[in-house]
């Protein structure tokens, strides 16, 4: 990639990475739906004017149903459930298994669009699995986060992350099925008008009934501006310019920001063993996408 491609490159797994920071700072104020309602709003009035570029309206227009529905299933199911998550664990340990959303996208592309991975993949899916089901096992054992009741609510946050990925894998095949050919504009900013739409009334009827701070709504601000709205433009744009194997490879670079983000501004711990799952998470993903093969089983399959 030429060199102002790999900047863009960084600049989004930096703000990717930052999101979990951000999400921490305003769920403590705001609760996790409002946060993520407040998320996807600001989000989309930042995206509006790329409405204004010749074709977006009249694509979206023509596809707005399954452009808004796949905003609640990509975004605002998402973040509700990682919003709750970074409550009860660190926000390093939910960007590890936020990475394992190619995992997920791989496995019901497989079941739904019979998108049959080869046999390198199939190693992939495998191993990314044994990762995360290591991480489990692993944190099952520890004590939980402050302001997390109970082990069990780290598990279950745990398990709010893995079920964030599974809607973004399910998000992925619908977009593949019925949003082929959609300006990218089109989707990004339908989608996150449609996410707003989801998550209003909701996010209105769990709004705090204390005054929120300046900090929590810059926090709020810096999520929905940088790492919603720039970093969706940032990534369609890589994909137009490098494809969409490379811009994937995004993936691997978050988690590392993200563990960077808690260690120096809310004190997380990096564990060993949380880098050692990570690791395998992201050799499964490596192999799951196709971004590395093992040609020995491509051939044999």
């Amino acid at each position: 990639m030429p060199p102002s491609l790999i900047a863009e490159f960084l600049l989004l797994a930096a703000l990717w990475g930052a999101s979990f920071l951000f999400m921490r700072l305003g769920v403590a104020e705001l609760g996790a739906l409002p946060t993520a309602g407040v998320r996807v709003a600001l989000a989309a009035l930042f995206l509006m004017p790329v409405f204004l570029v010749k074709g977006v309206w009249a694509d979206f227009r023509q596809r707005a149903r399954p452009i808004l529905f796949v905003g609640l299933l990509n975004s605002g199911i998402p973040f509700v459930l990682f919003a709750f998550a970074v409550v009860h664990i660190t926000t390093g340990l939910t960007s590890i298994l936020n990475a394992t959303v190619p995992l997920t996208g791989a496995l019901v592309a497989w079941l739904w669009l019979h998108d049959r991975p080869g046999g390198s993949r199939m190693l992939g899916l495998a191993i990314g699995f044994i990762g995360v089901t290591l991480l489990v096992i692993g944190k099952s054992g520890f004590s939980p986060m402050p302001g997390a009741s109970s082990p069990a609510m780290t598990l279950l946050a745990m398990g709010a992350c893995l079920l964030a990925t599974l809607c973004y894998g399910i998000a992925a095949s619908f977009t593949k099925r019925h949003l082929t050919g959609a300006h990218p504009l089109a989707t990004a900013a339908g989608s996150q008008i449609g996410a707003t739409l989801g998550l209003a009334l909701p996010t209105l009827w769990l709004w705090p009934d204390h005054a929120v701070s300046t900090g929590a709504w810059a926090a709020m601000a810096a999520v929905a501006l940088l790492c919603t709205a720039l970093a969706y433009i940032l990534f369609f744009r890589i994909i137009e310019k490098a494809g969409p194997s490379k811009a994937l490879t995004v993936t691997f670079l978050v988690p590392v920001f993200a563990l960077m983000y808690g260690a120096l501004f809310l004190n997380e711990t990096i564990t060993p063993w949380m880098v050692f799952c990570g690791l395998v998470i992201m050799c499964g993903t490596a192999l799951s996408t196709g971004l590395v093969r093992w040609a020995r089983l491509e051939r044999t399959t």
